[in-house]
């Protein structure tokens, strides 16, 4: 049986270009006009176009000879009843159709699963109209359809026509999905009234933004191993704050901000950028997270320039995750920060007023049991030895005084706090050495007394004061001090005498001696120098500077004499 021939379409009507083609071709190769073509299952080996006369091809000729296959989109020739005529190769591979379409109504190929009729479409009146609209499918891909007329020229006659052009939008619908999710996220995340949080408790808000979170990243983002771990500016330690699907010595284990050494999520925190592991069998940085991941994404949870802490979520695939994937966990990631920055923030507002309370309980509770310490303290120092009763009830006026100035304090330290979230989210940061020591003050200006009071005590000091040595001296005498701060100007002594008699009781704590511009008329500070004293402070002397030498003081272990 003898080969098939190649075949040569000519278009044009010109009657001298197929027998002129003839000629050139030879007997290797049939060469047929387009009249003679069937259509619309045209096919050609090679195509010939009249340059004379290159408009006289029709739309319905072209589509014929299969062009339109190589376009991305599936393009559709319908009658006004919309069924389907003809269509470009690109159609059946979108619709994954192996079955004859042609003769088949367009309803039933496309066969909307939203429950769409596309019979009851508004098909366009003239050329130049088109309808628009988005199908979805059975498997779940998503369709735009574009319908228009036109008018084509078929068999020497032109008629209107309908042409349908179809694209797969299921990956941009799903970004656009996935944008109105994470937006909704954000709403949702912050939809509580002011009421409803200063209802709840900090642990109470906590759970139910990490439930929320927890919801929102397996519903919108369909990741089902993340961890989420908030950094400890104060030490740069990632403190873990949600995880799922995670090993557990993975999520137990401890993180720095660190350029090595911590995994990819210290290097996250340290960079202040993302990072995409493709696989994690060939990456250095990688710790084991999940036991079966082979890939992961980590970013940076940033409000403006300042890292809060680290989004991680990994896959047991290598190269699982692309630029959408970053890009949409960056957005969240956004979502998720300012959530955890809001929460921080009403927290510290909370423990901003809590503090001002102490501070104003302080200040007010300062004076009053001051003076009643000094009293009793003068009255124990009369009864001792001759009335145990009257000093057993001194004693327990005097401690009983302590308590209240104590638990005054414990306010500001118990206070529920943002540290809930972020251990170094507090208003101020503790001095740890000065906690619970016990500090005399002996200062004549009540003011001084007083910011005294507000200073070590807002560290955590229980500090008693006093006007004038005489006092400073009973008290001594009577209970234990870690450290005494004294003025050089005294009603009842001066500065070095007051060292001395201080001294005499006791000759092992330390003093602070303070004096107003440098000025030392008795030169107490060059004589108690001599005599071991610890350090002087110079008013106006800076907060600072007073507790670096008060921590100093109790700090350091006394001299061997």
């Amino acid at each position: 049986m003898a080969a098939a021939r190649p075949k040569m379409l000519v278009l044009g009507r010109n009657t001298t270009t197929v027998p002129r083609m003839k000629e050139l071709a030879g007997e290797g190769v049939d060469v047929v006009s387009q009249s003679d073509v069937a259509m619309p299952n045209a096919a050609a080996d090679f195509l010939v176009v009249d340059g004379t006369e290159p408009q006289l091809a029709s739309d319905l000729q072209v589509c014929a000879m299969g062009l339109f296959s190589a376009l991305p989109d599936g393009v559709v020739l319908l009658d006004d009843e919309l069924n389907i005529l003809w269509h470009n190769q690109t159609f059946s591979q979108l619709l994954q159709c192996t079955t004859r379409i042609v003769g088949r109504s367009l309803q039933d190929v496309i066969s909307p699963a939203d429950g769409t009729d596309l019979n009851r479409v508004s098909v366009p009146a003239s050329p130049g109209e088109a309808a628009s609209l988005l199908v979805k499918r059975e498997d779940k891909n998503v369709f735009s359809l574009r319908l228009a007329r036109t008018t084509i020229s078929l068999g020497g006659d032109n008629r209107n026509a309908l042409i349908l052009t179809v694209r797969n939008v299921t990956s941009q619908v799903l970004e656009k999905q996935k944008q109105d999710a994470i937006y909704r996220a954000g709403l949702e995340l912050g939809n509580l009234s002011p009421d409803e949080v200063t209802a709840m408790t900090p642990e109470e808000r906590v759970a139910l933004l990490k439930d929320q979170i927890l919801q929102l990243t397996q519903e919108v983002l369909g990741y089902d191993t993340f961890e989420i771990r908030l950094l400890n500016s104060e030490n740069n330690e990632l403190i873990p704050l949600l995880e799922f699907g995670m090993a557990p010595e993975a999520a137990s284990r401890q993180l720095f901000a660190a350029e090595s050494g911590n995994g990819v999520t210290g290097f996250v925190a340290f960079a202040k950028r993302s990072y995409l592991c493709a696989d994690t069998k060939n990456d250095k940085l990688y710790l084991c997270g999940a036991t079966d991941a082979r890939s992961s994404l980590t970013v940076p949870l940033m409000i403006r320039d300042s890292v809060l802490g680290t989004f991680n979520v990994e896959s047991p695939g290598t190269l699982a995750f692309d630029q959408k994937d970053l890009d949409f966990l960056t957005l969240f990631s956004r979502v998720v920060a300012s959530s955890l920055n809001q929460l921080q923030l009403l927290e510290a507002e909370k423990v901003t007023a809590a503090t001002e309370n102490t501070d104003r309980l302080r200040r007010e509770v300062s004076e009053p049991s001051d003076e009643i310490l000094n009293a009793a303290t003068w009255i124990l120092e009369r009864y001792i030895g001759h009335d145990p009763d009257v000093c057993e009830r001194l004693h327990l006026i005097t401690d009983r005084i302590r308590k209240i100035r104590s638990d005054i304090g414990n306010i500001g330290q118990t206070t529920e706090t943002a540290a809930t979230l972020n251990p170094a989210t507090i208003q101020r940061p503790p001095r740890k050495a000065l906690i619970g020591k016990r500090v005399l003050v002996v200062d004549q200006d009540a003011t001084a007394r007083e910011d005294a009071h507000n200073l070590l005590g807002q560290m955590g000091c229980e500090v008693e004061a006093v006007q004038n040595a005489t006092a400073a001296c009973a008290m001594l005498r009577n209970y234990h001090y870690d450290v005494v701060l004294t003025d050089i100007r005294l009603s009842d002594a001066n500065g070095y005498e007051c060292f001395r008699r201080l001294r005499e009781i006791n000759a092992h704590v330390p003093i602070i001696m303070m004096t107003a511009f440098g000025y030392d008329a008795s030169h107490s500070i060059v004589k108690a120098r001599q005599e071991g004293l610890k350090a002087v402070l110079y008013k106006p002397f800076r907060r600072a500077q007073m507790l670096d030498e008060v921590e100093k003081a109790v700090t350091t272990p006394p001299a061997c004499n």
